[in-house]
Formats: structure tokens, C-alpha cells, sequence
């Protein structure tokens, strides 16, 4: 199994790079690799093209990849991803998701056995989260592939075009009570909730 973890933004809300922000004494970013590693064997961290390869956790091997557009977005990222991972499935998160469950990730996992399953998401409230999701690789590539030509950037509407399975509200939250998996950091004020 692979895990993409997306680093490749601007940070343009939170005003300085918040991948490098101390989150419980480490940098968020290691957050989001550290969890990854957990349940993947490969790991891959996506940067933005003119980005130093950043420090990676203690004991932690990820390879660093980077995105072939500055700003491009996370469907440039999960792209880039997916170009070299090496296994059928590749499990994608944010890097400034700094609370993301183990348990739920291996649902997500869990659920993308089914063969006829192209991509699997987590359902919250009326919709679903881009992030974190579960890929078919080679499917999702293709799609991904075919958004970025019609110059479509959402992860939505790649999804969208997926057969997607989605792990329901009640089951993942029973593995993550406060829902803190679906946390992300866009602004500093985020830190604090």
C-alpha cells in the first residue's frame, strides 16, 4: 500500500509555510507522514516544484516528489502522487492534517478491497470529504489526467468521476469520536480548535 501525503501548497492564509508550524512540539507536516507510515509501506511526499525537500520524521523513509506546477492545487499533487506510486491502491491526505486516526485510514483502506471500488472517501453530514481518500491508482490517474486537460483542479470532480464508496458517518466516527481526522489547518486560528 502507498500513501501520498499532499505538502505541495502555498499556505497563503495562514501568512508563512504552516507545514513547518510546531503541532504538539513537531512539525505538522510530520504529523501527517508519521500516520501514513502507519498503515502504508511506501510513502510519498509531494512538494511544489521549488520547494527544498523538507526534514521527514525520525525514522521514517518517504520519497519526495514534486508537483510540475507551482499552485497548482491538490489534484496536480495527487496526480504527481500517483505517477510513481508503486501499488494498486494509494491512500492520499493533506499535509496540514495533523490528527488523522490510524483507525479511520485503515477503514478507508479496508473499504477499497472491493474490486469494483475506484476511490473511497468518508461521509460528513450531507457530502463527502475530498481528503482523506483511498485511490485505484491506474483508474484514478487516468482521471486525474483527463480533469487536468479540461483544466478542472477539484479533487471533487475527480472523485466524482470515480466509482466511489463512501465509509458512512457513524462507522468512522466510531474509530475517531471527535471527527478530528477531517481537521485541516488553512489559518493560524485553526491551531488552537
Amino acid at each position: 500500500m502507498s500513501g501520498i501525503v499532499l505538502a505541495g501548497g502555498r499556505s497563503a492564509r495562514f501568512g508563512r509555510d504552516k507545514l513547518t508550524e510546531p503541532v504538539r512540539g513537531v512539525p505538522m507536516l510530520h504529523h501527517a507522514i508519521l500516520r501514513v507510515a502507519e498503515v502504508c509501506g511506501e510513502v510519498v511526499v509531494v512538494v511544489a516544484p521549488d520547494t527544498p525537500d523538507p526534514a521527514l520524521p525520525a525514522g521514517v523513509t518517504a520519497r519526495v516528489v514534486r508537483d510540475p506546477i507551482r499552485s497548482g492545487g491538490p489534484l496536480v499533487g495527487i496526480s504527481a502522487g500517483l505517477s510513481v506510486v508503486r501499488s494498486e491502491l494509494a491512500l492520499a491526505v493533506g499535509g496540514d492534517m495533523p490528527d488523522l486516526s490510524p483507525a479511520v485510514l485503515r477503514e478507508l483502506l479496508r473499504e477499497a478491497e472491493e474490486d469494483s471500488v475506484e476511490a473511497v472517501v468518508l461521509h460528513d453530514g450531507e457530502t463527502f470529504r475530498p481528503l482523506p481518500c483511498v485511490l485505484r491508482v491506474e483508474r484514478a490517474l487516468e482521471e486525474a489526467r483527463a480533469r487536468l486537460d479540461e483544466g478542472d483542479r477539484s479533487l471533487h470532480a475527480l472523485l466524482n468521476g470515480l466509482r466511489l464508496a463512501l465509509v458512512e458517518e457513524a462507522s468512522w466516527h466510531a474509530l475517531d469520536p471527535d471527527g478530528r481526522t477531517l481537521r485541516d489547518v488553512d489559518e493560524p486560528e485553526d491551531l488552537t480548535r
